[in-house]
């Protein structure tokens, strides 16, 4: 079941295969490189439906892309940032459980994909839309590890067809790594070693 609700860093059952918290090092920028980053990336992802049609070509090319944006990230506390707030778009990601590339062509989400996250009450939100409107509602906490930029997450309930609620178990859980943030974009690597692209949707959206 959790595996058709679409949270972004799904880390239930086996533990991380691959560590996140790396140090990374970041360069001074300025807003036009960034921007230029930006639209590059973009512009890789955008025939791309989300990644559903990358191959392992295209996989790489945003994988470089991406990683250039990193290193020039211009927010050095993620997680202590109001720019993390808010209702997020998905328009890129490697899992492919996300993506539905395990369920047939009907049931595979092809809507819009949401994640909102309210820092101050330590909750986020991930909803899919057509066709199954499934979600799930987690709490996240600071990974002591590294504050600033990581959080363990534990999925709290699912809901499918956006109606029904489905506890989660305790054993459904993960961890995500804020990478990049600006008021515009966020990049994420989650504990499974897959690449998460965000565009903000609504900055003032917050879950109570």
């Amino acid at each position: 079941m959790a595996s058709r609700a679409g949270f972004l860093c799904r880390g239930a059952g086996a533990r991380r295969s691959v560590s996140v918290g790396a140090a990374r090092r970041v360069k001074a920028s300025t807003p036009s490189q960034r921007a230029e980053g930006k639209a590059r990336l973009l512009s890789a992802i955008a025939p791309l439906e989300r990644g559903l049609l990358a191959g392992d070509e295209e996989q790489k090319e945003v994988e470089r892309l991406a990683t250039s944006l990193e290193r020039i990230n211009p927010t050095k506390d993620p997680l202590g940032s109001d720019l993390a707030n808010g209702k997020w778009k998905l328009v890129y990601t490697t899992s492919g459980v996300i993506l539905g590339k395990d369920r047939s062509p009907v049931l595979r989400p092809s809507g819009p994909i949401y994640q909102t996250i309210d820092a101050v009450s330590g909750k986020a939100r991930n909803q899919e839309t057509t066709p199954a409107f499934n979600g799930v509602d987690a709490d996240l906490t600071p990974d002591p590890a590294n504050p600033t930029a990581n959080v363990k997450v534990q999925f709290k309930t699912f809901k499918i067809f956006g109606l029904i609620p489905i506890k989660a178990p305790d054993t459904a859980r993960g961890e995500l790594e804020f990478t990049y943030l600006d008021q515009e974009m966020r990049i994420c690597r989650g504990d499974k070693g897959n690449l998460f692209v965000l565009l903000m949707e609504d900055a003032s959206a917050r879950l109570g």
